[in-house]
């Protein structure tokens, strides 16, 4: 608890250093973007297809001087384009920890997966660990800034059962070429069944700086994740959830940790029973430009100083240290032979299975521009070396890789034509023979007409290190797997009557977990095809319907599970009221179909293959009043209407099912506020 404080407190203290605290007066036009890159992971957000799109605008304090106005873009380690900040209210995926396309195991902050299909498009190196990346910072989605004043944000949410989301983030530009910044984030949620409580931790520093000359430039990123989840196995029976005597949720027989005592306290950070998932990360990355220099004049006293490079000289240095770890300290012997085939000493025996990594990566690439007026064309070329050190249950283990990496960008100086091709090949190490290859064609038309786009990946990748006989997470199998094979290819149109698109996924030697730990290999071709659309529909005078639809349909033998069909709609009042409330206001409905949902098995952290159990949940209903004055925006919510039951009394207790023996919660009732701070 001291610890959580300390850290709030800092966050504030260092705030208030550089943010005003009085309400910030008239506007600024700053325009805002929501948008997503074919091979940038972001925040969040890896997960929606979004096009660019003018948003709302922050209102920032605007001065006659032009001097005093703020500009404020970012962009991603591995984009070159630059990014405006999105500050709309419409839709609350862009403030709440897990987006609409995921679902959750009952509480933010468990394990969630896609409902829309997302097959792992990464060659080399992979633990395996999945099921809480959508609550981590990363280095990929690490937002390098650059600002004329210092910006900063404070983010706090409260739901019921004490659930709580803080986050903060600051950035500003020290002098003209160093900006500094760093984001921080905590979700603490005790949950409302026994065992199910949550906490994770995440931090971010980051930095950028380019000489005087601009031929040398840095980019640096320090990344840190603490994921603490509670494990409870599902509940023993459904029918517990319709008993009057069983309103309050933790009377709920749950098939672990069920005789931990109970505390609804979100300051309670101990996982008796669960995982704890740790890892620190660090990048460095160096660029020298050789070119033609130029410069400018400003006064007697002040020169501009230009530069266009033509060759690159790029060093990335990255580490990553990972800690993967099961503990129940309650372990009953019966449902872990049952389940594992794990035979423990004792009737109720203390449990832990734990591995260690850490991945130290140096690439070096020379990057050169045909262009000397267009710095959005080039060709790169590249080699990295990987070593890999893991401390496993049966030993120590050292590995490598050697890999060449190679990228054709072009983005046309006027911005019409957007081509990339880029692949990767393994030659030598524990991933020899993957590589993965991407090609994507974008064409802009213009504001009214929008974009069209088409795209291709292939990837061949070798089974996540999970499946390999070495793992400490393999309980008992003989694992002997081809390499996986994905191919991806499709098109979209964007435009401002309606964004729509398809994808279409072929997958060779599919590797999956089924039985809660026993793995296996899918020797058929997979056929995948999603079809997508959403639009925003004028009803009448300010109310407006979000329509949002994907289609899905796989061979019902293979082992990928989806719903065939996934929709959300948004009904809401929007609007300009008085002089600077912005409201958006409002009904949430969404609704996947019935399907055969996989299973979740806590002790490896995996979502794993069922035949026997139908998901069929009822839509999923909220009401909602967003609103934003200025830099200030505010979020009321009341989430899971459709929970309202007449059997044995009222109550809000027909839940939903986000797994077999995993209930969503009933009744939520979320508020939210988020400042944006600049001097």
């Amino acid at each position: 608890m001291k610890k959580l404080f300390s850290t709030i407190l800092f966050c504030l203290i260092f705030m208030a250093v550089f943010s005003q605290k009085q309400p910030i007066k008239n506007q600024v036009n700053l325009l805002l973007d929501n948008t997503n890159t074919q091979n940038s992971s972001t925040e969040g957000q890896a997960t929606r297809d979004a096009s660019e799109k003018k948003q709302d605008t922050l209102g920032f304090e605007h001065r006659d001087d032009a001097k005093d106005s703020i500009s404020l873009s970012y962009r991603f380690l591995h984009s070159i384009k630059k990014y405006s900040l999105d500050s709309s209210i419409e839709d609350f995926d862009r403030y709440y920890s897990v987006p609409s396309t995921f679902q959750y195991l009952g509480n933010n902050g468990a394990a969630a997966f896609s409902l829309v299909y997302q097959p792992e498009e990464k060659a080399g190196w992979d633990p395996g660990f999945h099921a809480f990346d959508i609550y981590k910072f990363t280095i990929e989605g690490t937002r390098f800034y650059k600002t004329t004043k210092p910006f900063s944000m404070l983010s706090y949410q409260l739901a019921s059962g004490k659930e709580q989301m803080l986050k903060a983030g600051h950035t500003q530009n020290p002098t003209q070429r160093l900006n500094v910044g760093f984001d921080y984030k905590l979700i603490t949620a005790p949950g409302f069944f026994i065992t199910q409580n949550t906490n994770h931790n995440s931090f971010r520093f980051f930095g950028s700086y380019q000489s005087v000359k601009k031929r040398y430039a840095a980019y640096w990123a320090v990344v840190g994740n603490n994921i603490r989840a509670s494990e409870n196995g599902g509940i023993v029976n459904d029918t517990f959830l319709l008993d009057p005597n069983r309103k309050d949720r933790f009377s709920v027989p749950v098939n672990m940790g069920g005789s931990a005592e109970y505390k609804s306290n979100p300051f309670v950070t101990a996982v008796k029973t669960g995982n704890t998932y740790k890892d620190f990360n660090f990048l460095l990355r160096q660029n020298y430009d050789f070119g033609k220099r130029d410069s400018i004049a400003i006064n007697d006293s002040t020169t501009e100083y230009l530069f266009y490079p033509r060759l690159r000289l790029q060093y990335t240095f990255s580490s990553a240290v990972n800690s993967y770890k099961f503990g129940d300290v309650l372990a009953d012997s019966a449902l872990y032979n049952k389940w594992y085939n794990i035979n423990l000493s004792k009737e109720t025996d203390t449990f832990l299975i734990q591995e260690n990594w850490k991945v130290i990566n140096n690439d070096f690439s020379l990057i050169q521009f045909p262009d000397i007026k267009n710095s959005a064309q080039y060709f790169l070329g590249g080699v990295t070396f990987q070593n890999i050190k893991g401390e496993l249950t049966t030993g120590n283990v050292d590995f490598h890789n050697l890999s060449l990496h190679g990228e054709y960008r072009n983005t046309t100086r006027n911005k019409l034509w957007d081509i990339s091709l880029n692949g990767a090949i393994f030659f030598n190490g524990l991933n020899a023979g993957d590589y993965n290859v991407h090609a994507s064609l974008n064409k802009n038309f213009n504001k009214r007409r929008g974009d069209i786009g088409i795209f291709f990946n292939n990837i061949n990748r070798r089974p996540s290190f999970i499946f390999d006989n070495r793992s400490s997470y393999n309980l008992g199998n003989d694992n002997h797997f081809n390499k996986e094979n994905i191919t991806s290819f499709g098109a979209h149109i964007n435009s401002p009557i309606i964004e729509i698109g398809v994808k279409n996924f072929l997958i060779f030697n599919q590797v999956f977990f089924k039985n809660y730990y026993q793995s296996e290999q899918y020797s058929k071709g997979i056929d995948l095809i999603q079809l997508y659309a959403s639009k925003k529909i004028h009803l009448f005078r300010k109310w407006n319907w979000y329509a949002e639809g994907v289609f899905q349909k796989v061979d019902g033998a293979s082992p990928i599970r989806v719903p065939q069909f996934f929709s959300r709609n948004r009904i809401a009042f929007e609007g300009k009221l008085f002089k600077n409330l912005i409201l958006s206001t409002g009904v949430e409905v969404r609704y996947y179909s019935a399907y055969k949902a996989n299973a979740y098995s806590p002790i490896m952290g995996q979502f794993v293959k069922q035949d026997t159990t139908i998901i069929k949940n009822l839509p999923d209903i909220n009401l909602f009043a967003h609103f934003r004055i200025k830099g200030f925006a505010g979020f009321l919510r009341t989430e899971n209407l459709n929970t309202a039951s007449f059997q044995n009394g009222f109550g809000f207790i027909n839940n939903n099912f986000a797994a077999p023996n995993y209930p969503t919660q009933g009744l939520m009732i979320r508020f939210g506020i988020q400042w944006w701070f600049v001097n």
